[in-house]
């Protein structure tokens, strides 16, 4: 078994706290995502107090166990297009994302996208930016956040952090459709779908929930990967690249820590005290 499956079979079984077997890995990491049923409370974070949550720069650490978070480097996929557009339709295809034509662009469903970089990092000055800044796009995703406003939003739980591994998902069957998410959302990092997404589902992995009409979605970290030992699709298109690198921000010797520790990064609006697990390297 080669490393980078290790790791993340370790990441995966940070979940087997029960003493069951894999079926429970897969449970407890992916369930929400497969949208089986809603699991159990142990599984969850109960979601913190209004107003709870302090500005940092940078987000700490956990006390203890798995916080899954990712690291882009924008210098690689600036000087390599293909590799964002790799990631964006690696997401797509792993996720049954529906593609609209262009006329239904305001119905769009994003979970990993392009946008430039004054859209993305709102709270970064681009007054005199250099030229990479200005003419290249930055990539934007859910930040999986240590305290997420989304979940404090959300009336039915349907949005919660899993608190084995810090991933912010969704149960669809859960979902109501209020979109008060989408409004706590900081990042504009999750969509509605308007009508039936299926009919504009390209090509259909039958390993992943179809959604339907009046639905939230966004970003997973893939956890249905994970609990296989699989990386992120999107991490997994940009293999061999450095662009992206994904594992446990607790862990000091993990890669994604190895690239924190040398590399300076930033991320989305860090002063709104959210302590988001996406980091970028400009």
């Amino acid at each position: 078994m080669d490393k980078q499956r290790r790791k993340f079979l370790k990441i995966a079984g940070a979940s087997v706290v029960a003493g069951i077997g894999a079926p429970a890995v897969i449970r407890l990491t992916s369930n929400s995502a497969l949208a089986s049923e809603h699991g159990t409370a142990a599984e969850h974070e109960e979601a913190p107090a209004a107003g709870h949550g302090q500005a940092s720069g940078h987000a700490e650490e956990a006390p203890q166990g798995v916080r899954l978070g990712m690291v882009i480097d924008l210098r690689r996929m600036n000087e390599n297009p293909e590799l964002l557009d790799g990631a964006v339709a690696a997401c797509i295809a792993a996720h049954n994302i529906p593609e609209f034509p262009a006329e239904k662009i305001k119905q769009e469903v994003k979970w990993i996208w392009k946008a430039p970089f004054e859209s993305v990092f709102t709270d970064h000055s681009v007054h005199h930016a250099a030229g990479k800044i200005k003419n290249f796009p930055a990539v934007a995703l859910c930040n999986h956040c240590d305290d997420p406003p989304c979940v404090r939003a959300c009336p039915t739980q349907a949005t919660f952090r899993n608190k084995l591994n810090g991933i912010v998902a969704m149960d669809f069957h859960r979902c109501i459709g209020c979109r008060f998410c989408m409004a706590a959302c900081p990042y504009g990092a999750r969509s509605f779908n308007w009508q039936d997404p299926r009919p504009y589902v390209k090509k259909y992995n039958k390993d992943f929930p179809t959604r339907m009409r009046g639905v939230v979605e966004k970003c997973n970290f893939c956890g249905e990967r994970l609990a296989l030992g699989l990386e992120p699709a999107c991490v997994e298109s940009c293999k061999g690249t450095g662009a992206m690198t994904f594992g446990d921000l607790n862990d000091p010797n993990s890669e994604v820590r190895k690239v924190l520790d040398k590399e300076f990064t930033i991320q989305r609006k860090p002063t709104l005290g959210t302590k988001p697990s996406v980091f970028y390297i400009v």
